[in-house]
């Protein structure tokens, strides 16, 4: 579908006069565009962007049927390129030693069945030790080489 460069000029119009619309404006503007009350959560900017979208859509034609299709198989199955869901995390057993070295000091760490006992203290999580020794925010998995970074478990590095 073609259109003029009026139609796409009246289309703008349309477009950008959504964010002066009152909420109930937009409400019957979802309910003329989508035939369906406007889901709860769709509101502010999401709900001007959605509405935008279903304009041009209507206007200028939406995606084709194929790439729709693939964007729901996506949807339900993931990427068939990469895994389709986040590796399923290491489970570390209760007694488990854990060693890493920073900066030449070798720092010990204690698996427990509710937590991590490092230089005698306890703590919640492995990234709270992480931080501790390096005075900055890190991955406690990442740090002590529990869990492969996304960039490894992507491009086999």
């Amino acid at each position: 579908m073609k259109c003029s460069l009026a139609d796409i000029d009246g289309l703008s119009a349309q477009i950008e006069n959504l964010g002066n619309l009152e909420p109930e404006e937009l409400d019957q503007t979802w309910r003329a565009l989508f035939g369906s009350d406007r889901p709860r959560r769709v509101c502010g900017d999401l709900l001007i962007k959605a509405l935008g979208y279903r304009l041009q859509e209507e206007a200028i034609g939406g995606l084709k049927a194929s790439t729709r299709r693939l964007l729901e198989r996506w949807g339900r199955n993931g990427s068939e390129r990469g895994p389709s869901v986040e590796p399923a995390k290491t489970r570390l057993k209760a007694g488990t030693g854990l060693v890493r070295e920073w900066h030449g000091v070798t720092h010990r760490v204690t698996v427990l069945d509710d937590g991590f006992d490092f230089d005698g203290e306890r703590f919640r999580s492995l990234s709270e030790i992480a931080r501790k020794i390096t005075g900055v925010r890190w991955s406690g998995p990442l740090f002590f080489g529990v869990k492969s970074s996304a960039r490894e478990v992507h491009h086999g590095a």
